[in-house]
């Protein structure tokens, strides 16, 4: 193995330069097998007898070396499961030289939606007659490649840092459609009723960007406004037959966003297309193989007449997040995974940042607090938490750092930057960085030294604690009065949801924008940091001031009671990403210990005349989990709905049920938000209402009155109240639609049923083969937000962990995502001491990480119940609520 420590890598004594790669003889029955040959161009820079290379689930069946003058065969070719490498041992030395390393190999096509893998599908449309099917599902064939899952599909060199062109050509069945990175470049008869299609070379990149599809496709089309080279780029939705024009809304931003970033980044995009494609069967939202992105079909695809306006948003943010990719992180690549965050922190936070360009009415920033900000505050604020730059030794460790600290902290670090350097001057850095690494793989040091020099500041010395160091501040304020007005104290100390952090755990200084507002007024915040442990800053208004302004620090503000009840006072005045905040940091404060619940509720009743559904969007995700934590507890649950009743009635029955003509999408979203949670609450008038339109949600020919954006709501409520037909129903709708975001509302709806015998039917269910493996996380996923269930479902997991198991490992990025959604929401010390001998003894390599931050939150939980209650239980008490 090759020297460095930290990192158990391929030995370095052979480089790739090109990969020329064939595919063919492709069965489709069977085991779906196909065979290969790849001709790899390698520098040789030390004489060697044998080379090793990665593979996974592939078999080499011959290995020879082609040299100038002479060529030999491998006499011994080994696999090594474990590693997922083979290594190919030669009669004679290589010498120092340009080779060529030819393999034939043998793999397949398979249905773990990683590597080269089928999707199964019902066509809306004829199908082609040469469609393959399994059964009665038509077939399409894709890729997915990131992080470590080319080695499935060939044999290659498959690290980031291992760049080469490929040239790639496929045999599939003649009136299929084939894509790729790059265009056409020809295509020959192949056997009988079969077509080879050849690609043009690729840029330099990373294995892992590699990616091909086919299937039976149709697009829409559509070209870049701007010009490259003196021509408009042709940009493509692809889809299978019959689904086209639902990629209108993806085609239209997918062009806008190309020529927006050649702008803003200063360099054109680089290659003569941009392709995109719906994958029926997808693991995560979306994939940015360079000039071929493929998407989950709901993270692209959207019905004009029967698609929730939420996917309006959820589309744009995507698009926008995987096209930053093709610049950070395909044009300039991270040199080895443990510094993943410089892909997905940047493409998160640009993404955010080409959404507002097009939708400034959406308000994204404040969208990016409640979706981006928080959930890493909630990861980053416990034990379990990793640095954003975390040492990854291999590619069993890679996928579970693919989480809310890569991309959300690391998007929300940037933003702080970005903010303290100012956007222009932060981009003409960005700019810089890309040109100087273009085709090439950088370091985060790469990056601060060219932020360094755009701005004129040492961004390393300052930013390296964020990026290296675990974990985040919470700024404690006290004050004091003084002659000028007010005086106040500020330290700073690591956050830890469980409220005891430990000396050692204390030590790193951070440098902190302290973002003061000093008046309602004011236009801008006080530039001021905090260097140092402590700090006092004077001459305050004594009637208002507020630190972290818009909240673009990442830090949680812990005010005098005093203090937070006088920002809660005037919050209407402030700004709405201060109101997020406001509620966000009081919500944490208090599970921790460093607030109070009697603060937080008492902040929260101020905002039962709230409009805003961001704002609300805040509010109810920070009194969901409280609520969660003290479900256990009959009388003082009963109490909170009552409180959480009382707060939200005004609003809901004031944004009422229908929607106007020409309404914006935020007032959309909010209408659906209270209904749903009206619902779950116990609003009579509410559920009455949802109940009677239920049976026409449930139809697979959704009435022309019913509006699509209230869908999730009206399922969700009819399963909880509805009885056994509701949730048949629900579960049978969700067996005969096509539509993957219908799906996706069914998933969350029967995860709301109350009654035991359905739990345990969901969980069956979920697990059965109606469920595409894509999908399997949403019921279970819903089901532990339900406080009936939760128990019932950990019983479940326990009893049918064999099959889970046997489901789950093929895909470690679906295994993880199950642990962590099931099992983190518990608040008994009791059940986190069963999950702890559960797992004890099993092999948890594929969720290590997920299943220590799941305890560390169950012990969070179960801290803030056991210190809590009775507060909660008093504050309800004094104010009528029990």
């Amino acid at each position: 193995m090759a020297a460095a420590s930290d990192r158990d890598i391929l030995p370095d004594a052979a480089k790739p330069v090109n990969y020329s790669i064939s595919f063919y003889d492709l069965k489709f029955e069977g085991d779906f097998s196909y065979h290969g040959s790849v001709k790899i161009d390698l520098k040789v820079s030390k004489a060697i007898k044998e080379i090793t290379l990665n593979a996974n689930q592939v078999t080499i069946q011959k290995a020879v070396i082609e040299g100038k003058e002479e060529e030999f065969e491998a006499t011994k070719i080994s696999h090594d499961a474990k590693n997922q490498r083979a290594t190919m041992e030669f009669p004679q030395e290589i010498s120092p030289s340009d080779v060529v390393l030819a393999v034939d190999f043998k793999a397949t096509m398979n249905n773990f939606m990683c590597g080269f893998y089928r999707s199964k599908y019902k066509s809306v449309a004829p199908a082609s007659e040469n469609t393959p099917k399994e059964g009665d599902h038509h077939l399409m064939f894709s890729t997915q490649f990131e992080s470590c899952d080319a080695r499935r599909a060939l044999p290659c060199f498959d690290e980031p840092n291992l760049k080469a062109t490929f040239d790639f050509e496929i045999e599939i069945p003649t009136g299929l459609t084939a894509i790729s990175n790059m265009p056409v470049k020809s295509t020959r008869p192949g056997t009988a009723g079969r077509t080879f299609v050849e690609f043009e070379k690729t840029p330099i990149m990373s294995t892992y960007l590699l990616a091909f599809a086919f299937g039976d496709f149709d697009y829409l089309e559509a070209s870049t406004e701007r010009q490259y080279n003196g021509k408009n780029i042709p940009v493509r939705v692809y889809t299978t037959r019959g689904l086209q024009d639902q990629g209108q809304w993806g085609l239209e931003h997918t062009h806008k966003i190309v020529d927006y970033y050649s702008e803003i980044f200063g360099i054109d995009y680089p290659l003569p297309k941009v392709d995109v494609l719906a994958v029926h069967e997808f693991t995560q939202g979306a994939m940015e193989n360079w000039g071929l992105i493929t998407y989950r079909t709901t993270a692209i695809l959207f019905d004009e007449k029967n698609s929730d306006d939420r996917y309006r948003n959820r589309i744009a943010y995507v698009v926008a997040h995987e096209l930053a990719h093709q610049w950070f992180g395909n044009l300039v690549t991270m040199d080895w995974w443990s510094e993943l965050w410089l892909n997905e922190g940047f493409a998160t936070w640009v993404g955010w940042v080409a959404t507002d360009h097009l939708h400034p009415e959406w308000d994204v920033w404040s969208q990016f607090l409640v979706e981006s900000l928080q959930p890493a505050f909630r990861l980053d604020s416990m034990r379990a938490s990793h640095p954003i730059e975390v040492p990854v030794r291999d590619a069993m460790e890679v996928e579970q750092i693919f989480d809310a600290i890569s991309y959300l902290k690391g998007s929300s670090i940037i933003r702080m930057l970005s903010s303290y350097l100012g956007v222009e001057i932060f981009l003409k850095g960005i700019s810089a960085y890309l040109k100087k690494h273009a085709y090439s793989n950088a370091t985060t040091n790469d990056l601060w030294a060219a932020l360094s020099e755009a701005s004129g500041k040492d961004v390393n010395s300052f930013m390296d604690p964020w990026i290296r160091k675990i974990g985040f501040p919470v700024l404690t304020v006290s004050e004091e009065p003084s002659p000028q007005g007010c005086e106040i104290g500020i330290r700073q100390s690591r956050f830890l949801v469980t409220g005891d952090v430990k000396p050692e755990e204390d030590e790193t200084l951070w440098w902190i924008p302290l973002g003061i507002k000093k008046s309602l007024e004011a236009s801008a915040p006080d530039a001021t940091a905090l260097l140092s442990k402590s700090d006092t800053v004077r001459d305050l208004n004594e009637e208002f001031y507020k630190l972290n302004a818009n909240m673009t620090g990442f830090y949680r503000t812990n005010y005098p009671p005093e203090r937070l009840s006088k920002l809660g006072t005037v919050r209407e005045k402030l700004t709405i990403q201060d109101r997020i905040g406001l509620i966000g940091d009081a919500a944490a404060l208090a599970i921790a210990g460093n607030g109070t619940s009697a603060g937080l509720l008492s902040l929260v009743a101020e905002f039962k005349n709230e409009t805003n559904y961001l704002v609300w969007a805040q509010v109810l995700s920070s009194m969901g989990h409280v609520q969660s934590v003290f479900s256990v507890d009959p009388k003082i649950s009963t109490a909170l709905e009552k409180f959480g009743l009382q707060l939200i009635a005004p609003a809901v029955e004031k944004v009422g049920w229908e929607f106007p003509e020409g309404e914006d999408l935020l007032t959309g979203r909010l209408r659906a938000l209270l209904i749903t949670t009206a619902g779950q609450l116990g609003h009579k008038p509410t559920i009455d209402e949802a109940l009677s339109r239920f049976s026409s949600y449930t139809s697979t020919e959704p009435k022309p009155f019913t509006n699509p954006s209230l869908r999730i709501p009206i399922l969700r409520i009819g399963v909880e109240h509805g009885g056994p037909e509701a949730y048949t129903s629900v579960k049978t709708l969700f067996q005969t639609t096509n539509n993957g975001e219908i799906r996706e509302a069914c998933n969350a709806a029967l995860g709301r049923t109350q009654d035991a015998t359905q739990i345990r039917d969901a969980l069956n269910f979920a697990f059965s083969p109606s469920v595409p493996t894509q999908d399997l996380h949403g019921t279970p996923g819903a089901l532990a937000k339900n406080a009936k269930a939760r128990p019932i479902m950990w019983t479940w997991i326990q009893e049918n962990w064999g099959m889970i198991e046997e489901r789950l490992s093929k895909n470690t990025v679906v295994f993880d995502r199950f642990v962590r959604l099931t099992l983190a929401d518990f608040s008994d010390r009791g059940v986190k001491g069963e999950i702890e001998s559960f797992f004890e003894g099993k092999d948890k390599a594929p969720f290590k990480r997920a299943l220590v931050q799941v305890l560390d939150s169950v012990e969070s939980n179960a801290g803030y119940r056991e210190r809590d209650e009775k507060l909660v239980e008093e504050w309800l008490g004094a104010n009528g609520y029990a």
